[in-house]
């Protein structure tokens, strides 16, 4: 699928606010709301749009302590087996296997710094990991969805 300037804008609208009208996204980005809607429908077939969802601070909902893990292993992480050892863990919320000083990067969010400790247990005992190295976020600067335009 190309995607021209009109799919960028609607992306960068649903990025400010998914919640808005067909008629309101339609009017911002210069369409009418049904082909706003269809081309909508269209990213989201084509994969551009994975998922509709909100954003949530993790703090409100007790998970303030975010920590960024390097797992070094003696094995490959991109099994099926690994990735799901990894998808229980409910304190990850990110895996990513990476070229570097480790084999996969993970997102991690806990309630507490024991919780957090509990976690890196947990990750020692997956399957192919060998040791850890923690870098724990003070103070989040900002986060922001890829850039659309």
């Amino acid at each position: 699928m190309t995607i021209d300037q009109t799919d960028r804008e609607l992306l960068a609208q649903l990025q400010q606010d998914a919640t808005q009208s067909y008629a309101a996204l339609g009017q911002a980005v210069g369409l009418s709301a049904g082909a706003a809607h269809e081309r909508v429908r269209k990213l989201k077939a084509a994969g551009v749009i994975r998922r509709t969802t909100i954003e949530v601070d993790p703090a409100a909902l007790g998970s303030g302590v975010l920590a960024y893990v390097l797992l070094d292993t003696d094995a490959w992480m991109g099994d099926a087996v690994t990735r799901q050892a990894l998808a229980d863990i409910a304190a990850v919320e990110e895996a990513h296997i990476i070229a570097g000083p480790a084999s996969v990067l993970v997102k991690v969010r806990t309630e507490t710094t024991e919780a957090l400790q509990q976690t890196l247990r947990a990750l020692h005992q997956v399957d192919g990991v060998t040791s850890t190295q923690t870098v724990v976020v003070l103070e989040s600067c900002f986060e922001r969805p890829p850039a659309v335009m």
